[in-house]
């Protein structure tokens, strides 16, 4: 049954993809590689360049804000240029994360590092930055005020602060042991929800909302990042693998510092002895964290923030099929179950 988010899937996601195809044109042979590694990592082409007919991604940011533009009353086709601007800053972060965590695969496909080299990579990741803000300067083509498009630069920039700050905070925790639940959610509230935030309220300005509007869209997308990463992390220990495509041991063995792992690691000594060892026995490990109450814990932390998503959701009073459609999305982000 075709569901109300799927007629906004075929109408924006596609020119979500032109415009960010757009900032990426060059007919300058010398730059093959250059464009070709983001729009490989982007999903558009294989690794030899050839196009993919595969659906290159689901865009959840860039949709997000054009859904409340839209729902706030605005012309969803002037928030494309920060949509584009959104999608691609994502991206670098993945580029980075990618050579920052030694990943070689995402999204099942081979990471770009790992095909390029870690120099190309780190230089693919920095040309989208760029790139991001070069269609940032699109919103000056459209008729946004130009204080309007003096808050969203402001915002997006602040945003690219926060996340760059999570980043670091997560591979600082890498090396660490005594990392605080408290101090994990300071992390994943730059690494996962700055961006989330600054795209629902970039969203709300370009579409025309107030001011008390667009702090209810901006607290709306860090409850959902938020909210999101908790369930991840749920999911990542307790989670269906069938449905996940991903081993719930993984977190475990590679010692993550997840939501659940930390909470349980600050109730049992006997976990933290455990996960010190050379060798980790993974079902011991899930029943020390049962003992602990790690899942209901996370649970709860989890539901408090989708709660508050909602809440905020609904007091910026987002309008017709592109409310319900938001909502919509918003129920399938962050009301997940392991």
């Amino acid at each position: 049954m075709e569901t109300v988010l799927e007629p906004f899937w075929q109408r924006f996601l596609p020119a979500i993809d032109d415009e960010i195809q757009s900032i990426l044109a060059s007919d300058d042979d010398d730059y093959r590689l250059y464009y070709g590694m983001m729009a490989y990592h982007l999903g558009w082409v294989d690794e030899s360049f050839r196009p993919r007919q595969e659906r290159a991604g689901k865009r959840i940011r860039p949709l997000i804000c054009l859904l409340i533009c839209d729902a706030a009353g605005g012309e969803w086709q002037q928030a494309l240029p920060a949509a584009a601007a959104i999608e691609l800053l994502h991206n670098f972060s993945l580029i980075h994360d990618d050579i920052e965590d030694d990943s070689v695969t995402r999204r099942g496909r081979t990471t770009v590092w790992t095909l390029w080299g870690i120099p190309q990579a780190i230089n693919a990741g920095d040309s989208m930055f760029a790139l991001a803000y070069h269609a940032l300067t699109r919103l000056s083509q459209t008729l946004i005020p130009a204080p309007s498009v003096a808050q969203i630069w402001q915002i997006f920039t602040e945003a690219c602060i926060r996340l760059t700050k999570g980043q670091h905070l997560d591979m600082l925790f890498e090396g660490q042991d005594d990392v605080s639940v408290e101090a994990y959610l300071k992390m994943i509230g730059g690494k996962t929800a700055a961006l989330l935030a600054a795209t629902a309220e970039i969203g709300a300005i370009v579409g025309g909302a107030n001011r008390e509007t667009q702090l209810h869209c901006e607290a709306y997308g860090r409850n959902v990042g938020l909210a999101f990463q908790a369930y991840d992390d749920i999911l990542g220990v307790w989670g269906d693998e069938e449905k996940t495509g991903k081993s719930t041991a993984s977190d475990i063995l590679a010692r993550k510092k997840t939501l659940p792992i930390l909470y349980a690691m600050g109730q049992s000594s006997e976990l933290r002895a455990h996960l010190a060892r050379p060798e980790i026995d993974v079902e011991r490990v899930v029943q020390l964290m049962d003992s602990a109450g790690a899942k209901d814990f996370a649970l709860e932390t989890a539901r408090q923030y989708s709660d508050a998503a909602v809440a905020h959701l609904e007091a910026a009073q987002p309008a017709g099929e592109a409310g319900a459609a938001l909502r919509h999305l918003t129920a399938e982000l962050i009301r997940r179950r392991s």
